[in-house]
């Protein structure tokens, strides 16, 4: 399915989207190409809680490893911690370069001086994630809050 085509049915299902007015919808409705009725609607502003349901939804499925809503078929995702690692404590959150924001859920801490390391998230078990961390010799178990 095409992102545009995506979009404009998830306008029409996404409780509270506001669009421009019925003007433009019915402007774009009344039009007979297809081409230039699909640019219409493309042409047509997009409330912010509407965009970000739509940008969601075609978001690729690594984008939302670790969420509830997200598929079980991703096994794990292959990041970056960008800049200066010092380590972690108990309720830390640390950032992936990839935007994803995980929060340290055990008792662990680690002290490490590390320049920009490579970092997992896996499955583990029983719905749980882990962090493997480049140059370090722990796992640390983790969930998703971003």
């Amino acid at each position: 399915m095409r992102p545009t085509l995506l979009i404009a049915l998830l306008l029409t299902h996404v409780p509270g989207a506001a669009l421009a007015d019925d003007d433009s919808l019915r402007r774009c409705r009344a039009l007979a190409a297809d081409a230039a009725r699909l640019a219409c609607y493309d042409a047509i502003a997009l409330a912010p809680a509407a965009a970000a349901a739509a940008a969601s939804a075609v978001a690729p499925p690594a984008a939302r490893f670790g969420l509830p809503e997200a598929p079980d078929r991703i096994e794990r995702v292959d990041s970056r911690i960008e800049g200066r690692f010092e380590g972690w404590r108990p309720l830390d959150r640390i950032r992936l370069a990839n935007g994803q924001v995980w929060q340290v859920i055990d008792g662990s801490r680690g002290v490490y001086w590390l320049d920009s390391p490579r970092a997992a998230v896996r499955r583990g078990a029983l719905g749980s994630f882990v962090l493997e961390i480049e140059g370090v010799n722990a796992l640390v178990r983790v969930r998703r809050i971003e």
